[in-house]
Order: structure tokens, then C-alpha cells, then sequence
């Protein structure tokens, strides 16, 4: 049909034109005339992995063709279970409207969903009273209560054996990099503790409603099944930052050596825990082992326990 008319070859190539509206404007027109939904005005969001893009009160989301490198239909698959399965246990996530492919230049999987209420975590954190992070943090550890249960296969990676197949982490030294794998190696997890986890609680991907502090998430792209540990690691340390309010409302009277504990056993397994740990607790020349690791990650959230 000649609607797209990139090259895509490798993930940089996919990377330069995912979040550019005009790049897409012929493949969304396309899909919406197919699925006779309105088309409006293609607006940019949050730059995330896929080709998201707002169009009048709906939002697209193109799926990285394999081209890309990307797993592409079981990315497609995960977030539509995702969703689903959010709503069957009752925690806040878009509607979709419709779903399909399109044959072009390369195969683009699409999912068109309804906007998501509220405003994202990140745009509304600062804004927040100790109180009301502490109802946020209840909130969410509610929702985290009701997806962190098992459910049917949706064809979600072994996230040990993911962890152990990518052992890039660029910039850590050899010593950390050893010292994971070797961890990782003798981790051996009770196949009956595995839950579906959202597997990216980031601060783009939960919504607050200012007047209500009702939550919602978006984006299950990077679902999986594992223990919650993997889901309440990332709250933490990424989404909370450790500040005490939020922790306090998601972990109750929590002790600082057993969350140090749960970051240090599961982001050097999460998917994002390379980023995770780059941001928090670099720089990564001087993270040479797990003991510095742990030693930062407990600077870093006593200080926010301090702070309350």
C-alpha cells in the first residue's frame, strides 16, 4: 500500500521515527478509515518503546515491526491479555476499541484504546501532600494486590532466564556483571509463587486523578509472570523513589533492610533494572559489586526515610 515509507532495518532505525506523528500519518489515517473510528489531528505522547500517538480522544498504539527486533506479536499479545486481565480484577486501564494489523512496507500490529483518566504519576507527583502520597501508596499497593495473582499462560518471558540471556549492562564493571550472572544462576523460584505482574510501574505509566487520587495504569507491553517481588522492586526504587509517604502507604511500617533486600534481589533481574540502577545509584564505574549496590540502595532510601 506504500502508507509507511521508512526503512527499518535495526532498533536505531525504528528509534529516529517512532514518536515523530508525521512519520506515522498515512499508516494512522489508514487504520482509522479502516476501523471508521473519526480521525483527527495525530498529537506525540510520551515516547515509549511502540509508536503511541493521540488522535482526537482516542489514542494508537503501533507495535515495532520484528524488523526492529522486537518480538512484535507477542508484545501485541501481552498487552491485550494485560488489559483484560486488568479489567476482570477491577484496576483502572483504557478501554480498547479496536485491535488488528496492517500489511504495508512491514507488518504494524496496532491497539486503538481510550484515553487514559487522569494526569501520569510523573506530571503529578510534585503536586501531591504527604497525605495524600500516602493514600497514592495504598492505592496503588490495592491494585498491585489484585493484578499480582496468577492467571492463565500469556506467553510472558522467564524472567530469570531473560536476565540471564541479556547480560549486557553497559557501563557496570566486570565484577558486577559476573557477580549478577552467578546470582542469577542459583536463583530457583517456586514455580506456585508466580504472579502476573505489570512488570513496568513507571512514573508514565500510572494515572492519578487530581481530585479523586484515583489510579489507573496503561501500558502492559512488558507483562510477566513472576513473583511480586519483580512488580514491588520497581515501585520502590523507580516509581517511589523510596520517599516515605508513598512507601509508607504501599508497605505499611516497612523496614529499610528488608526493602534494600527486595531491590537487590529482583532489579538486577528486571528488565529495567540496568536503567533503574544507572539512575538511582551511579555512577556505574563505582557499582563493582553487589555489596556497593546494596550499600547505596540503603544511603538512598534511609535518607528519604529521613526526610519525613
Amino acid at each position: 500500500m506504500g502508507l509507511f515509507k521508512y526503512k527499518i532495518c535495526s532498533w536505531a532505525d525504528w528509534e529516529k521515527i517512532y514518536d515523530n506523528p508525521e512519520s506515522f500519518l498515512p499508516l494512522v489515517r489508514h487504520i482509522f478509515e479502516r476501523e471508521c473510528l473519526p480521525f483527527n489531528m495525530v498529537e506525540t505522547l510520551d515516547p515509549g518503546t511502540n509508536a503511541v500517538f493521540k488522535v482526537g480522544s482516542l489514542v494508537v498504539k503501533i507495535f515495532a515491526p520484528k524488523q526492529a527486533g522486537m518480538s512484535v506479536g507477542t508484545n501485541f499479545a501481552i498487552e491485550s491479555f494485560g488489559m483484560e486481565w486488568a479489567k476482570s480484577q477491577g484496576v483502572g486501564t483504557p478501554n480498547i476499541v479496536a485491535s488488528g494489523f496492517v500489511e504495508d512496507k512491514y507488518t504494524f500490529l496496532y491497539i486503538i484504546m481510550e484515553m487514559a483518566s487522569g494526569i501520569s504519576f510523573a506530571k503529578t507527583s510534585e503536586t501531591l501532600s504527604f497525605d495524600e502520597k500516602l493514600v497514592v501508596g495504598q492505592r496503588l499497593r490495592d491494585i498491585c494486590d489484585k493484578l499480582n495473582k496468577p492467571c492463565g499462560d500469556f506467553g510472558s518471558i522467564d524472567v530469570v532466564e531473560n536476565a540471564i540471556n541479556y547480560n549486557e549492562w553497559h557501563g557496570y564493571p566486570q565484577t558486577f556483571k559476573e557477580e549478577r550472572l552467578g546470582k542469577l544462576a542459583m536463583m530457583d523460584i517456586d514455580k506456585q509463587a508466580r504472579v502476573f505482574c505489570h512488570g513496568d510501574l513507571n512514573s508514565d505509566n500510572v494515572f492519578i486523578d487530581r481530585s479523586s487520587l484515583v489510579l489507573s495504569l496503561i501500558d502492559f507491553a512488558d507483562a510477566v509472570f513472576a513473583p511480586a517481588g519483580y512488580e514491588h522492586a520497581l515501585v520502590a526504587c523507580e516509581l517511589f523513589a523510596f520517599e516515605a509517604p508513598y512507601m509508607q502507604g504501599f508497605f505499611g511500617s516497612y523496614i529499610i533492610d528488608e526493602i534494600v533486600d527486595l531491590c537487590a534481589t529482583w532489579l538486577p533481574v528486571h528488565d529495567s533494572g540496568e536503567f533503574v540502577l544507572a539512575n538511582k545509584i551511579g555512577p556505574l564505574s563505582e557499582i563493582a559489586s553487589f555489596d556497593v549496590m546494596r550499600e547505596r540502595l540503603h544511603k538512598l532510601a534511609s535518607s528519604k526515610a529521613a526526610t519525613t
